[in-house]
């Protein structure tokens, strides 16, 4: 099949969980340890062999453009100083002319509409998909893991997980029909199902790997849940022609949609820096004592 080089980024959300820090910077701005969330998203994708990177922005999203653009005055002050590393670090992210691309989303339609925005900036059988939110810890990228065992019979593929039934209501859900090593293909999929309409534990994570005829389908299809056009609704009404896959890939994923997650995130990922982690763990002792008699002391 040919390469997989394309890359959607669905960076319009409001992020109004994080308000009011979200006012004025972009969720997918948000930091984790030294990193934005789109920056580790963006890394993923290039590991993964991603060559063209589309963001689908919306108003007040400049500085997510701003973040991957050159620099010239600091990087200049950077050099005098003799700050090598950092300059090189700064390079390092920068997508060159062409790479990436910029499109708005004027109103907030849902995922699928978002997608949609991008149609005419798609040309591969098959392109990749990455929300920022879904933060992923693994020796192997995630998306590099889907793509490596991708084949266009499994038609579109999704990132899943186990997750406890209890918490099913928060995820797409797939009705599993066979599995099949570390790919599962599903029957059907669900949008947040209650306890007792839920098919399974296996959720759908924010990784996917998407058929091109999701297009023809996303354009007609009726909105869903809040009237917005939903990414689930249209890789539902697909199976009919094109199978969906899920992939069990190996890490541990974070939802820094929400501040516990978020938070949680900076926590597992400064451990995995051996410079933070021996002071962090140090520290963390004295709001965590290992005697749970001890309670801190107040000042």
């Amino acid at each position: 099949m040919k390469k997989i080089k394309t890359c959607i980024f669905p960076v319009a959300g409001l992020g109004s969980r994080f308000l009011p820090a979200t006012k004025s910077i972009p969720k997918e701005m948000l930091v984790v340890v030294d990193k934005p969330l789109i920056q580790y998203a963006v890394e993923e994708a290039k590991a993964a062999g991603i060559e063209r990177f589309i963001f689908v922005t919306s108003q007040g999203k400049s500085a997510i453009e701003d973040h991957f653009d050159s620099s010239p005055v600091l990087e200049e002050t950077l050099k005098k100083r003799g700050k090598v590393a950092e300059v090189e670090r700064l390079e390092a992210l920068r997508l060159d002319p062409g790479q990436a691309v910029y499109i708005r989303q004027h109103a907030p339609l849902g995922l699928g509409h978002a997608v949609l925005c991008a149609q005419h900036l798609v040309n591969e059988d098959a392109f990749a998909l990455i929300l920022a939110d879904d933060l992923v810890l693994a020796d192997e990228p995630c998306l590099q893991q889907m793509i490596q065992e991708y084949t266009p019979q499994d038609g579109n593929m999704v990132g899943v997980m186990e997750v406890p039934m209890e918490q099913t209501h928060r995820y797409g859900i797939l009705d599993v029909l066979q599995h099949k090593g570390k790919k599962v293909l599903a029957q059907e999929v669900i949008e947040k199902p209650s306890l007792e309409k839920s098919p399974s534990n296996i959720a759908i994570i924010g990784r996917y790997i998407l058929n091109q005829s999701i297009f023809n389908y996303l354009q007609n299809q009726i909105p869903g849940a809040g009237g917005e056009i939903q990414l689930t609704d249209a890789i539902q009404a697909m199976l009919k022609k094109v199978p969906l896959c899920g992939y069990r890939y190996k890490g541990h994923r974070f939802d820094c949609g929400t501040k516990e997650g978020w938070l949680e995130a900076n926590l597992a990922f400064a451990l995995e820096q051996p410079d933070l982690r021996i002071n962090l763990q140090k520290n963390l002792q004295q709001y965590f004592p290992l005697n749970s008699g001890n309670q801190k002391e107040c000042a």
